[in-house]
C-alpha cells in the first residue's frame, strides 16, 4: 500500500456545499429513522461503557471512537446501496484496519492533550490547574470561566485543536474505504480539509445553529411559559428525540461529507443478497 499523497484525489466546494451536506445526511436519516437512532444509541451506549473504565475509560473511549464511528460509516454506506443499518454494523470497524484506526484514535488523544497543556504559554497554567481541581460550586465555575487569562487559555488550546480535528474527520473513511495507512488518511483528511474550508465553515456554523442555539431559544421559551414543575418534563420530551436525530444527522454527514470530497459522481453498485 503506497501513501504517495496523489492517490488520495478529492474535490473543493463552493460554501454553500456546507449546508448540502448536512441536508443530504438528514434525507439519508429520514428514510430509516429507526434504524439509524437504535445504532447511534447503541453507539453512545458502547462509549459510555468504555468511559466507565476506572483510571484509563475516558483514554480507551477516545483511542477506540475512530473504530465504532466505522460502524456509522459502514452502516451509511450500506443504506446508500439498498440496505439498512444494523446493529452489526457497530463492530465493522474491527474487521476493517484495526491497527490504523487505533493509531489515528492516539493521534486524536495525544494532540488534544498537547494543545491543552499548551494552553499554559498563554495563561500560565491557570486553565491547567481549574481542570486538575474544578469548582466546588457553579459560581466559583463561573468566576473561574470569567478570568481574561483562561478565557485566553481556552482559546489558544481550541485553535491548536482545529487541525487535529479536521485531520482526524475523513480519516477513518480513508482507511476503510480506500485503505490508507493512518498517517496516509490523516494527511490527506487535513489537505482536503483546507481545499473546503468555506464548506467546513458554513457546515461547522450549521452545527452551532442546530446543536447550540435553536435548543437554548427552545429552553428559553419553555421556561417563560411553562411552570417549574412540567418545565423540565416537557424539556426533555422535545429535546431528547430532537438530540437523538441530530446527533444521528451529524454521523450520517461523515459518510456523506466524505463521499462527495472523495468520491463525486461515483456509479454506485447495488448490495448482493444477503449483504
Amino acid at each position: 500500500m503506497s501513501d504517495v499523497p496523489r492517490e488520495f484525489v478529492y474535490t473543493s466546494y463552493p460554501a454553500r456545499q456546507g449546508m448540502a451536506w448536512l441536508r443530504s445526511a438528514y434525507t439519508m436519516f429520514s428514510q430509516q429513522r429507526a434504524g439509524w437512532v437504535l445504532l447511534v444509541v447503541g453507539y453512545f451506549l458502547v462509549l459510555f461503557v468504555l468511559r466507565a473504565i476506572p483510571y484509563v475509560g475516558p483514554y480507551a473511549m477516545t483511542v477506540l471512537k475512530p473504530v465504532f464511528a466505522v460502524g456509522l460509516l459502514a452502516a451509511a454506506w450500506n443504506q446508500e446501496r439498498g440496505g439498512a443499518p444494523r446493529a452489526q454494523h457497530l463492530f465493522q470497524g474491527f474487521r476493517a484496519n484495526l491497527w490504523a484506526l487505533l493509531m489515528i484514535g492516539a493521534f486524536f488523544v495525544a494532540g488534544i492533550t498537547l494543545a491543552v497543556f499548551a494552553s499554559s504559554l498563554v495563561d500560565g497554567g491557570k486553565l491547567l490547574e481549574l481542570m486538575a481541581n474544578g469548582a466546588q460550586t457553579e459560581d466559583e465555575l463561573i468566576t473561574a470561566l470569567s478570568d481574561p487569562r483562561i478565557e485566553l487559555g481556552m482559546l489558544f488550546s481550541v485553535l491548536l485543536s482545529l487541525p487535529i480535528i479536521v485531520a482526524t474527520w475523513w480519516a477513518p473513511a480513508l482507511v476503510v474505504f480506500q485503505d490508507a495507512s493512518a498517517m496516509g488518511a490523516l494527511a490527506a483528511s487535513i489537505r482536503a480539509a483546507m481545499a473546503n474550508w468555506r464548506p467546513l465553515i458554513v457546515y461547522a456554523l450549521a452545527v452551532f445553529l442546530y446543536a447550540g442555539v435553536i435548543p437554548a431559544v427552545c429552553i428559553k421559551l419553555v421556561a417563560l411559559i411553562v411552570p417549574p414543575p412540567a418545565m423540565q418534563l416537557l424539556i426533555i420530551a422535545l429535546l431528547l428525540p430532537y438530540s437523538l436525530f441530530f446527533a444521528a444527522t451529524l454521523h450520517v454527514s461523515d459518510y456523506v461529507s466524505y463521499r462527495d470530497v472523495f468520491h463525486p459522481g461515483e456509479t454506485l453498485a447495488p448490495l448482493s443478497r444477503g449483504t
